[in-house]
């Protein structure tokens, strides 16, 4: 049996108080930061890791989508996304007893394509299945719901 080929995704990060230095190792290397809201001890001076972790659900949702359309022969335009995802804070905030995580996360997706109604439930379906960051979020066990909405392709 062949063994298991995996990618390895590496960040690294330093920092002082709530506040990060995040950087992605490699010949294109790629440095982003990190802070909180005031009320979690942060200056609001980055986005918070929770609002990075929304957005990851967003940009891999579209990575993997974009594969998915390449692989049903579908065409597609501009994407739209609106996540939100519902945090009670007492657990981080205060120790308080509970989960950590979100409550739910809700995803709502827009996508311009000349998908038929089929191979767009194929493509957002199969989306969902293959995207990593959906996948880890699902898995978690908090309440999660998607709403996907199929537009016509804008002309080039």
């Amino acid at each position: 049996m062949a063994a298991k080929r995996t990618v390895p995704f590496v960040v690294e990060a330093a920092g002082t108080g709530v506040a990060q230095q995040l950087t992605v190792p490699g010949e294109e290397q790629h440095v982003f930061h990190a802070d909180t809201l005031p009320s979690f001890g942060g200056q609001d001076a980055a986005p918070s890791p929770l609002s990075y972790v929304l957005g990851a659900l967003t940009s891999c949702n579209q990575v993997t989508g974009s594969l998915v359309a390449k692989d049903l022969g579908v065409q597609l335009g501009r994407w739209t996304f609106r996540v939100q995802g519902d945090l009670d804070p007492s657990v981080i905030a205060t120790g308080a007893d509970g989960n950590a995580n979100f409550d739910s996360v809700s995803v709502s997706v827009q996508v311009e394509t000349d998908a038929t109604p089929e191979q767009f439930e194929r493509l957002s379906a199969e989306t969902e299945r293959r995207c990593p960051v959906t996948q880890m979020v699902k898995r978690s066990g908090l309440e999660f719901s998607s709403e996907w909405r199929a537009v016509p392709l804008e002309a080039a």
